[in-house]
């Protein structure tokens, strides 16, 4: 007979599991968790891809379905409680607005470690700003013991519009593995699949194609480039990597611009390292963001970055040295960095090299995970340490 693991289980609530970054943080986080203190599964209010899913190469990570239905689903609440009474997990871990609906069916079944996380703001409400949301963060407040904000931005937000005291507070920011992602020397004569020659300069944006995101910001803005700079329109390309509900809009803007052939939307993707790899400037046109793991993974890549001056951006970005800011609100500031980057290399490279030496001094993936185990087994200590499989003397 198979003896039970005695190993405290963390079950990490999301609203559903596919191509994202919070996602992307999450396993990255699962599958990094090699001393093996806990265990994990991760519970979906909405689904998830089994593609996606095949990500996890941790042992033993179940993933389960709520299968929420829209709008207030109040069985919902009974079947996470019935889920959590099975389950017996020692620490709920939700992320963002639509988690913390888990948090009472958890104090209900007897979770002894409740923690929040909030990854950045939702499209419907960017900034945090509907007092019906900041009320029902605070109702949840008595709830969670330990909140955990990617950014600093958040980080006040928690403590400024919902009241949670500093002390339950840690703030951790996201990591990036810097092996993965990595420069690379290029020798093909082709890039991007074939589509781009070498001595092209290739602007990148990698996520979900969704408002918040903004990449139409960028089509707008690299049509214009192309006008204002007639001597260098064959010369430069634009990729856009991700899938989503803006495709079409984003589709019809090229078509209106003529740039078709200068423009390559490639869709949700399996190879973002290697495309990555192949750019010469990422742009991230967020009108908000958390800690943008794109963002990470492209100064990791050696890539020059301009992003949008909104959520935890700068404090990933040091203008002037890594990348540059811009206003969200100001698309003239994004077509003005995109054209000092197109003519200057030598600024260009400069640029390069110091995002990957930011990356590996100061976002290393190890770090961040090992910020979430210090949590994780702190709070254990202080709510439950009978559960603990080695109680300390």
């Amino acid at each position: 007979m198979t003896e039970k693991d005695s190993r405290p289980l963390i079950v990490h609530v999301i609203y559903h599991l596919f191509i994202g970054g919070l996602e992307n943080g999450l396993v990255n986080i699962i599958n990094r968790t090699t001393d093996g203190a806990f265990r994990h599964a991760i519970l979906c209010l909405k689904d998830y891809s089994p593609e996606f899913a095949a990500r996890i190469t941790a042992p033993n990570v179940p993933i389960l379905s709520m299968d929420k239905r829209p709008g207030n689903d109040l069985r919902l609440y009974y079947r996470l409680y019935q889920t959590f009474k099975t389950l017996q997990p020692t620490v709920v871990h939700s992320r963002n607005f639509s988690g913390l609906d888990s948090q009472l069916p958890a104090m209900l079944a007897g979770v002894p470690c409740r923690v929040h996380g909030e990854h950045g703001w939702d499209t419907t409400d960017l900034g945090g700003v509907r007092r019906k949301r900041q009320w029902i963060r605070r109702a949840h407040r008595p709830l969670v013991d330990k909140y955990i904000p990617l950014s600093q931005e958040l980080d006040n937000y928690l403590t400024e519009k919902v009241g949670v005291p500093e002390r339950r507070i840690k703030r951790i920011c996201n990591g990036v593995d810097v092996e993965r992602f990595q420069p690379r020397a290029r020798s093909a004569a082709l890039r991007l699949e074939g589509r781009c020659s070498q001595d092209m300069i290739v602007i990148g944006a990698v996520g979900r194609l969704q408002p918040v995101k903004n990449q139409i910001s960028l089509v707008r803005a690299f049509a214009t480039l192309l006008q204002r700079l007639p001597e260098l329109p064959e010369r430069l390309f634009l990729t856009l990597i991700g899938d989503g509900p803006c495709r079409t809009e984003i589709e019809q803007c090229i078509e209106t611009e003529g740039i078709g052939d200068r423009v390559w939307l490639a869709g949700a993707r399996d190879n973002v390292p290697e495309l990555l790899q192949e750019l010469d400037i990422f742009v991230l046109p967020s009108l908000a963001e958390g800690i943008s793991n794109t963002l990470l993974e492209a100064l990791a890549c050696g890539v020059p970055v301009i992003a949008t001056a909104v959520g935890g951006n700068p404090e990933l970005v040091e203008h002037g040295e890594t990348g540059l800011m811009v206003a969200s609100e100001k698309p003239e500031e994004l077509l003005q960095a995109l054209e000092r980057m197109v003519v200057d290399e030598d600024f260009r490279r400069g640029l390069a090299t110091r995002a990957r030496e930011s990356a590996v001094a100061k976002f290393s993936l190890d770090a961040m995970v090992g910020n979430y185990m210090e949590t994780y087994q702190a709070l254990v200590r202080e709510k439950a340490p009978e559960r603990l499989p080695h109680r300390e003397s």
